[in-house]
């Protein structure tokens, strides 16, 4: 068996509802590890490559991809921090109060974030009196999350976990989830880990990117490996039901492009999803959110952004303009590779994330260089493939913009500010 092989297989059934019903939407093409930086142009060789396909269940309308990545791979070693941000950090300060005030939480209250990352979200909690818990599989992350003083379980979260974790260190009045539910294989399997955990009248409280918000805004660049699902309302009712749990609340949150919270109740004290939940589960199939024709022109419109956007690109290089990037997310990876930007047309990147500085974005190599050098070069132009914190970057680039640079948004349509 080859290296590839042992690390990339399919699935055959659908992720919610265990239906052999999935038809392909949108092939992004061969793509490398979007979190995958090399670390020097030696390694540009061996960079591995595995299809990007988006599927779609007929039967329960989960949007996935089939193709899976070992998450030993993906995340053992992680270059991804969550505290890079101003608006993470004030989004995840109001999460943090309202989690507490919706749940009346206190002092003997545990509440525990799984995929914790390097602490950012669950030390918002610390103030408020409560007990905390970072359950993290990358163990370089997690060691940063320690040592700012939050105890963390480097494990992967499952089923088996929950139940173990609730004999360790007691039942949890609250369990964070904020964008893992789509990098797991089982969210089914992961949400009845959450199930065992919870108290009786505890909450899992789950952020994920809106799969409606993908398509009306184009966000195909979110679409990469790591990212397995793209949740809808009804999705999630299916796979609440399969792990034990109902649907009680769900909160729309502009954060990354359009997100929704949903909280979660143990089946076991709350016997129905909450009749608001129903209800929009019931607009997104009034609105044919999960049809096949939506879907293609979804794909249509993907392909003529591609051309839309290296139109630009090549537009502003043969007039003698300098282009550079702001950021190196793992969506502006997904976009450069689908749509082939090189060097060639964006020099290099800047990230403000000291673990990606001095590597090179994977696939087209641009260097990931810190933000000061946009003021010792002066590019004409700065592609923001971070477009989700375009507020927060332009501010901050506020002096380069003055000496004439000038930005350009990729999604949901190339534009030059």
């Amino acid at each position: 068996m080859s290296a590839t092989d042992q690390v990339h297989h399919r699935i055959t059934h659908c992720r919610a509802c265990g239906e052999a019903a999935l038809e392909e939407v949108l092939d992004l093409g061969a793509q490398p590890l979007a979190n995958a930086l090399p670390a020097h142009p030696d390694e540009f060789a061996a960079e591995r490559r595995f299809p990007l396909v988006l599927f779609a269940c007929r039967q329960c309308g989960l949007v996935q991809l089939v193709d899976v990545i070992d998450p030993e791979v993906l995340f053992a070693h992680y270059l991804y921090v969550t505290g890079t941000s101003e608006t993470i950090a004030a989004h995840n300060r109001r999460y943090a109060a309202t989690v507490t005030e919706v749940l009346g939480l206190g002092e003997d209250d545990l509440v525990v974030e799984v995929a914790s990352n390097d602490g950012s979200l669950i030390s918002c909690f610390v103030p408020h009196g409560v007990r905390v818990l970072g359950v993290e599989p990358a163990q370089n992350i997690a060691r940063i999350a320690e040592e700012r003083g939050i105890l963390t379980e480097v494990v992967f979260f499952s089923g088996t976990e929950g139940a173990r974790l609730a004999t360790v260190h007691g039942r949890a009045a609250a369990i964070i989830g904020n964008n893992v539910l789509a990098h797991v294989g089982d969210p089914v399997d992961f949400l009845a880990g959450a199930a065992a955990w919870l108290a009786d009248d505890g909450r899992a409280i789950v952020e994920v990117p809106y799969l409606e918000e993908m398509l009306a805004r184009l966000e195909y660049d979110t679409i990469y490996h790591e990212h397995l699902c793209y949740f809808s309302v009804t999705a999630l009712l299916t796979i609440a039901e399969r792990a034990g749990l109902r649907v009680v609340r769900v909160d729309r949150v502009p954060v990354h492009g359009g997100s929704i919270r949903t909280w979660f109740a143990p089946a076991r004290t709350v016997t129905e999803h909450a009749p608001e939940v129903l209800a929009i589960a019931a607009a997104e199939q009034a609105a044919g959110l999960h049809d096949p024709t939506r879907l293609r022109e979804f794909a249509a419109a993907v392909a003529e952004h591609r051309v839309q956007l290296r139109e630009l690109l090549t537009r502003l290089r043969a007039e003698g303009a300098t282009i550079a990037a702001y950021g190196a997310p793992a969506k502006g990876n997904t976009l450069l590779n689908y749509c082939g930007i090189g060097t060639d047309l964006v020099a290099y990147t800047v990230d403000r994330s000291m673990l990606k500085q001095d590597r090179y974005l994977p696939g087209q190599h641009q260097p990931v260089l810190p933000p000061s050098v946009l003021l010792e070069r002066q590019p004409d132009y700065l592609l923001i493939l971070a477009w989700n914190f375009a507020e927060e970057i332009i501010e901050q680039q506020s002096e380069y913009h003055r000496r004439g640079g000038q930005f350009i948004l990729p999604i949901p349509a190339p534009r030059v500010l």
